[in-house]
């Protein structure tokens, strides 16, 4: 995989540390990234299952008679 050389604040790196509790800096700022990675595809799925069970229920519906 790749790799990229970014540059933070020591101060931003510091606290990601110690929120994760891992004690490499380069190592808890990637958990980090991990972590908001998983849930941004966790959000898709569950938006996606949400909308596939509204389609099921608009398909059930009988059509209005008007």
């Amino acid at each position: 995989m790749a790799k990229v050389d970014i540059s933070l604040d020591a101060e931003l790196v510091v606290e990601v540390m110690v929120l994760a509790g891992i004690g490499s800096p380069q190592d808890a700022v990637e958990a980090v990234v991990r972590d908001y990675i998983a849930r941004g595809h966790r959000t898709e799925a569950r938006v996606q299952a949400q909308d596939a069970a509204r389609r099921d229920t608009e398909a059930l519906e009988p059509p209005s008679q008007g």
